[in-house]
């Protein structure tokens, strides 16, 4: 059986990028670094997960724990270059046991983000565990951890309300976008300008289901690389004005020193529009859209401010379903906990259930041999059924009731606890010890009756002086 589990790493709550950035991995060099920590004396089992905001070794320890987490840390530090950093070393951290199991668990829920609730760990977590599955590196514990925080993770994000609404402003996009279409499939999206806000809302946007991303900037050149990047078509911005007509969703971040969604251009838009509704996204500072925009019919106009709003509103909601979210793990690692110190009686149960197997086995045969050697009858086979029965009862009680009857005052209490706990039996009271079954006394003989036997001794001892010398 392996050691208990235990964590090694650091992440963005202990690390800042200039040091994250240090002790980062990348992918081809992950299953050289689980190859080097099994092949010491230290670690049975490894992963190794390596993101923008955490690099965190998950190992299962071939003795102890923390033994196994002051191996893997000085690993990690010289394998980087970086051992004897103070930076580093004060940086990473290690949790052994069931504070390992934990923190786990609280990874794959999302708990543990920058961004509370964030999905996108989960699927980093289980890449990681994909690259050490195919590499042999995992094992029963390992393995058995890993699915569970998994299921965890599913669990957290069906109970709680952890991942409702968007947590960045380039994504909230989305979720004011669904507020004001509903489906967001097969409508169309203009990205005005190319800074990197707006190319994230467009992505989101995308993958919403947006029919349509068209993207337009003073210079073409970086309109047409912008398009590549979210596959979307560069249009000329000179047609702006045809471009707003004919959009749904308006991303606007041109960084741009006076608005160019004046109120004059977006009223000839909406005229042209018949009043059908446009909603524009104004992420750029200074802003891009005269706030007068909002104020024509069909335009729904949102600013930065408004976005970070809707972000402050949703990681506040997402605060408040964490508290849900750490009950369910915390009841999925105590779940987990137990059937982990279970694996340790695990031999003795099989062991025990093999002995128990042999014995019935054996008489079971012997009394099938007897039922086809002998012509029976059927009260004959129904008693050598009860006979089987009761042969192993006795087989298997043997060792026990003996170990029971020899043993001291102390061991005997020990025993007679733990046999009522294993069987689920009831304490019972002592016997006391039988009396000795009462005899009544002799009824004294009547005046002048002799009794056969008194007749009989009185005639002996009559006898006997009779023989005796001198006697008459």
């Amino acid at each position: 059986m392996s050691g208990p589990l235990f964590v090694v790493g650091l992440s963005w709550r202990t690390a800042p990028v200039a040091i994250r950035e240090k002790l980062a991995f990348r992918e081809e060099e992950i299953a050289g670094v689980l190859d080097e920590l099994r092949a010491g004396p230290e670690v049975a089992e490894a992963m190794l997960i390596s993101t923008c905001n955490r690099v965190e070794i998950y190992g299962v320890a071939k003795g102890d724990a923390i033994d196994a987490a002051g191996a893997v840390r000085a690993h990690l530090a010289k394998s980087r270059g970086l051992h004897g950093d103070p930076q580093v070393a004060d940086a990473l951290y290690h949790h052994a046991g069931d504070a390992a199991i934990r923190h786990v668990f609280r990874v794959a829920a999302a708990l543990d983000s920058l961004v509370v609730g964030e999905a996108q760990i989960l699927g980093q977590l289980k890449d990681a565990f994909g690259v050490a599955a195919k590499r042999g590196a995992t094992g029963a514990v390992l393995g058995r951890c890993l699915e569970r925080a998994f299921g965890v993770a599913k669990r957290v994000r069906t109970e709680t309300q952890i991942a409702r609404g968007a947590a960045n402003v380039s994504s909230v996009a989305v979720e004011l976008a669904g507020r004001v279409f509903g489906d967001l499939t097969g409508k169309s999206v203009l990205v005005v300008g190319a800074g990197k806000m707006s190319t994230l809302a467009a992505r989101h946007l995308r993958r919403a289901g947006v029919d349509e991303i068209v993207v337009t900037n003073r210079s073409p050149e970086r309109a047409e690389r912008l398009a590549d990047e979210i596959d979307g078509v560069a249009r000329p911005w000179d047609r702006l004005e045809d471009l707003l007509i004919a959009a749904d969703v308006v991303i606007s971040s041109t960084g741009a020193t006076e608005p160019v969604l004046t109120r004059p251009l977006l009223k000839k838009v909406t005229k042209a529009r018949r009043w059908r509704s446009l909603m524009i996204v104004d992420i750029a500072v200074p802003r891009d859209a005269d706030p007068a925009v909002g104020e024509l019919e069909g335009v729904y106009l949102f600013d930065i401010d408004d976005l970070e709003k809707v972000v402050a509103a949703n990681l506040a909601g997402r605060a408040r379903a964490a508290e849900d979210a750490g009950k369910i793990v915390d009841h999925e690692a105590a779940q987990f906990e137990q059937w982990l110190r279970s694996q340790h009686v695990v031999p003795t149960i099989r062991a025990l259930r093999e002995h128990f197997t042999r014995v019935a086995e054996a008489e079971a045969q012997k009394t099938i041999d007897t039922l086809h050697r002998k012509e029976l009858t059927p009260e004959q086979r129904d008693e050598a059924v009860r006979r089987l029965a009761q042969l192993v009862v006795n087989k298997l009680l043997h060792r026990p009731q003996t170990a029971l009857k020899e043993a001291g005052p102390g061991s005997a209490e020990r025993l007679v606890e733990s046999t009522l706990e294993l069987f689920g039996l009831e304490p019972v009271a002592p016997e006391a010890p039988e009396a000795p079954e009462a005899v009544d006394p002799p009824a004294p003989p009547e005046p002048g009756a002799v009794s056969e036997a008194g007749e009989g001794r009185a005639g002996a001892r009559k006898a006997a002086a009779n023989d005796t010398p001198g006697a008459r």
